[in-house]
């Protein structure tokens, strides 16, 4: 995925396409660049090449689950800031007792907000508004 510069740049590492191509439009609609990654694996590949904005991902996917994706995308150059917000279908109770420790900003359970939610809580994370002069975000001053 080639990210426009001029945009703010959103990474969904999401194994279910139905969803991840529903919160693909919800945020092009927005005016967001977005990245979508099909595994854990090719979550990391997608954020090495580019370092996002903000990354949203689920902890349950094949290949390499979110957590550990996590954990590698901490130790890539610039990766230690990135926010990420985990988009998940597991509880608090149920999610793995290490995530905390890797600095999450917030965990959503999917079945809980809107697309237009989970939207919201990604422009309030990144301090963003959208001015109704222009089509993309831009960040609060």
């Amino acid at each position: 995925m080639c990210y426009n510069t001029f945009m703010i740049s959103i990474a969904i590492i999401e194994d279910d396409q139905t969803i991840a191509q529903m919160y693909r439009m919800k945020f092009e609609s927005e005016g967001f660049a977005i990245g979508v990654a099909a595994d854990g694996r090719s979550g990391l590949e997608m954020v090495s090449k580019h370092i996002p904005d903000l990354i949203l991902l689920d902890l349950q996917m094949p290949e390499m689950n979110g957590t550990e994706t996590l954990k590698h995308i901490r130790k890539l150059p610039g990766g230690q800031n990135i926010p990420v917000i985990v988009l998940t279908n597991l509880g608090q109770q149920e999610a793995p007792k290490d995530l905390a420790a890797l600095g999450i900003e917030s965990y959503i359970i999917k079945a809980d907000l809107t697309p237009s939610q989970v939207v919201e809580q990604v422009k309030r994370t990144l301090g963003v508004t959208t001015d109704p002069s222009e089509q993309n975000p831009v960040p609060h001053e």
